[in-house]
């Protein structure tokens, strides 16, 4: 198997670490993103060359590699040097086909190396490779530092009365990785509600919080899986920061990052649920209750391999090295990805919210709770509401508008017509009948506005001069009052008597009489 190469800066710095730090090597490789075996071969191979720390001056980088790998042990001889299978890429190939043997393969590779190893010696120089690849680093849990979360696979019964069905309650399981102590609470669901709901019960349960959450990958708190770079849920990720608290997933299919969880679901279920089987549950508030006295005296059994318990361990290692809970309790909320609407409004459960209008366009994130919407744009707050239920409505503030609208949404009937009562009675009068007189008020919103407008251009003498004019005519329109302010009828004192328009006379001319029927009866 190839070694994993370094530059001689770097183990200048794995020997910094060692000799004037005192790191361990576990820390060394965090530190230098190496592997633990490499860090361990050139600290071995520095102390076979008998040099102290800091070395002489003269040994230079050059130098100083010259002595390191000068120190390697050669390949040894005799019937060993021979031609080497490539084992990873014999692995991978056994892990794609199922039907694959070593002896096809050990057939494939004497084919190509007619000198190579025998078929015994080949298994054998596999099955070392192999026992290489599986070796487990031993883990250390330090007090207080990590807790290892997981849904356990058996589930607990709950019968309805009403409808004789049966439904199943999960269980989610915490461990502490000193002490061991556990906590289990069981849930209708595993959704992100019920996830954080019971990480929440977990920490006050333990009466603080760790420095490390340890979950495997669930869809409901880690978005992608990966094994360098998981992304976490959003509402995961803030409950984390709520607590103070890192959150730090298991490695895809490496159960023995959480081997704790793992040991910690096998006894809940043996001890728990196995415990729980032949009573009835109606409910999973009922189901919880009997587990609370289960769970004391799982935490108090008594260990077999040392001495203690589960709860004796956690008062001594732990519970000192806890952080303190926070001062309010998470409140659960989630998170949306949204775009602001062309009305500057962003749907949220069928209900609209306002947010400023130069977001038009933008995406958006929205958090909600039970009781409040708080929208972000770039991480910054841009607008806060109070939680609506009602669907398909609207919930706006007025300070999110351009201020066109807001100068328009301003005039209200009632405004409308208190300025017109500042000209006079008569214009006041004539607002008040085209509001009125419309099927809807906001319809002579316009006809009021532009009456306005003739206020400023022939002042307010003028207009109401006009519009007393206008209601002896029964005129009220704008158009109306404009004509009169436009040809100075405003300033005549009286309406002019009607001329006379009966048109001229003429001998040809009938007469009104002419059209009355002629009373025969009477002659």
């Amino acid at each position: 198997m190839a070694q994993e190469k370094v530059s001689v800066r770097t183990i200048r710095e794995i020997l910094r670490l060692r000799y004037d730090l005192g790191l361990r090597q576990d820390q060394i490789a965090r530190s230098c993103n190496i592997g633990q075996a490499t860090v361990h071969r050139y600290l071995e191979r520095f102390a076979a060359t008998g040099l102290g720390w800091p070395p002489p001056t003269e040994y230079d980088e050059a130098r100083l590699e010259k002595l390191l790998f000068a120190t390697r042990r050669g390949r040894p001889a005799g019937r060993e040097d021979r031609p080497a299978p490539d084992f990873a890429a014999l692995h991978n190939e056994l892990q794609k086909h199922k039907h694959l043997t070593l002896q096809l393969l050990w057939e494939e590779y004497r084919a190509q190396e007619p000198g190579g190893y025998g078929y015994s010696r080949f298994c054998e120089l596999y099955g070392a490779w192999k026992d290489t690849q599986d070796v487990v680093l031993r883990q250390e849990h330090r007090a207080g530092e990590k807790l290892f979360v997981d849904w356990a696979g058996a589930k607990i019964p709950i019968h309805h009365r009403e409808i004789g069905e049966v439904d199943s309650a999960l269980l989610f399981v915490a461990v502490m990785g000193a002490s061991s102590y556990t906590f289990a609470y069981a849930t209708r669901n595993q959704n992100l509600h019920s996830w954080i709901d019971c990480h929440i019960r977990a920490f006050e349960f333990l009466e603080g919080v760790p420095r490390l959450v340890i979950p495997d990958n669930p869809r409901t708190g880690v978005d992608r899986a990966c094994r360098y770079e998981p992304d976490l849920n959003r509402t995961y990720h803030e409950m984390a920061q709520h607590y103070g608290v890192a959150i730090m997933p298991a490695r895809p299919a490496r159960p023995r990052d959480k081997a704790k969880a793992e040991v910690g679901v096998q006894i809940v279920e043996r001890w728990i649920v196995a415990a729980l089987r032949h009573q009835r549950f109606y409910s999973v508030a009922e189901i919880n209750e009997a587990i609370v006295g289960l769970l004391e005296r799982l935490n108090q059994r008594r260990f077999r391999k040392r001495d203690g318990t589960r709860a004796s361990l956690f008062a001594e290692l732990d519970r000192p090295a806890l952080q303190p809970l926070p001062q309010e309790r998470y409140q659960l909320a989630d998170w949306k990805s949204v775009r602001a609407n062309i009305d500057y409004h962003v749907e949220i459960d069928r209900h609209y919210y306002s947010v400023p209008y130069q977001l038009v366009g933008q995406l958006l994130e929205a958090r909600f709770t039970a009781t409040t919407i708080e929208i972000f744009h770039r991480g910054v707050r841009v607008a806060s509401h109070p939680h609506s239920n009602a669907a398909y409505c609207h919930t706006t503030n007025s300070e999110h508008r351009p201020k066109s609208h807001q100068a328009h949404l301003e005039w209200t009937p009632s405004r409308l017509i208190h300025w017109a009562e500042s000209v006079g009675p008569a214009t006041a009068q004539i607002v008040r009948t085209i509001l009125e007189t419309k099927p809807h008020p906001e319809m002579g919103y316009r006809a009021c506005l532009g009456i306005l407008r003739l206020a400023k251009t022939y002042s307010n003498e003028r207009l109401e001069a006009a519009s007393q004019r206008a209601l002896q005519l029964q005129a009220f329109s704008y158009q109306s009052l404009r004509s009169i302010l436009k040809n100075s009828l405003d300033r005549q004192l009286s309406l002019e008597p009607d001329s006379d328009k009966s048109g001229p006379r003429h001998e040809n001319v009938r007469g009104a009489d002419y059209y009355d029927p002629p009373n025969t009866f009477l002659q």
